[in-house]
């Protein structure tokens, strides 16, 4: 083959097969009053842009690799993931008393959840190629309470995302100042969430007639999504793949409804 010949079956071969997919991933240092934290931004620089942003947040262990995993999950799935911090830069545990600890701090300062996380949507909001008119959060455990707090503030995003999170109940200025569609995933045998909590968030939705729904999972316990869940040896804590890979095939159907 001469060399013309062969630059012309280069060419073709680049159109028959695009840019390879490559996920690629970032830590970003930003603030909230006075604290700093660092974030982690993934996505996938072999797709056009503009994309959709999706925040994430994380469990009471902190800004972990579990959580780091999901959010290249989600750049693989065609989205720019941004991990948020709630507690700040490293902290990250594996002892049940700090994580405690810092679950104690965040939730006890009113709003806190809600204005923090937003501080890490506004980091995502100014990413290169994030589509500002398609973002959504969501979030694990502490992470799904959190961003359930970021909807109750009326932050307009195109969908918020609880995985077995703590269903605190708005109060009636809250819920109608939700501005988002809501999916609240569930395990059918979550200790943590008490009965009377899910039908009182039912009740208080629907007399603010939120967009939401509910999937419940069945044999599913607290933290069924992370595959680490069992090595805590807490009561009440568990891993359940089946639960785990159908819910997040519901955020993203989801999603395509809330963000098309």
């Amino acid at each position: 083959m001469n060399r013309t010949a062969a630059l012309v079956a280069t060419a073709a071969l680049a159109f028959a097969f695009p840019a390879q997919a490559r996920v690629v991933a970032k830590s970003i240092d930003y603030e909230h009053e006075g604290q700093k934290l660092q974030g982690y931004l993934v996505w996938d620089n072999a797709k056009p842009g503009p994309m959709p942003g999706v925040l994430v947040v994380h469990e009471w262990w902190g800004l972990n690799d579990y959580t780091k995993n999901r959010a290249r999950q989600l750049a693989e799935m065609g989205y720019i993931a941004f991990a948020a911090d709630m507690f700040g830069t490293g902290k990250v545990t594996r002892d049940v008393k700090q994580a405690q600890a810092w679950y104690k701090e965040a939730t006890e300062k009113p709003g806190l959840l809600a204005s923090r996380s937003k501080a890490g949507l506004e980091v995502l909001k100014k990413q290169q190629g994030v589509d500002t008119k398609h973002l959504a959060a969501i979030g694990f455990c502490f992470g799904g309470t959190t961003v359930l707090q970021l909807a109750y503030s009326g932050e307009p995003l195109n969908g918020v995302v609880t995985f077995h999170g703590g269903l605190v109940v708005p109060d009636e200025g809250q819920a109608k100042a939700i501005k988002t569609p809501i999916l609240i995933l569930h395990g059918a045998e979550d200790t943590f969430v008490k009965p009377e909590a899910i039908a009182a968030i039912q009740k208080t939705f629907d007399a603010a007639k939120v967009d939401w729904y509910m999937v419940t999972y069945a044999h599913a316990v607290h933290a069924f999504t992370n595959p680490e869940a069992d090595s805590f040896k807490i009561p009440g804590i568990g891993y359940n793949e089946k639960a785990a890979k159908r819910s997040w095939e519901e955020m993203g159907r989801f999603f395509q409804t809330t963000m098309k």
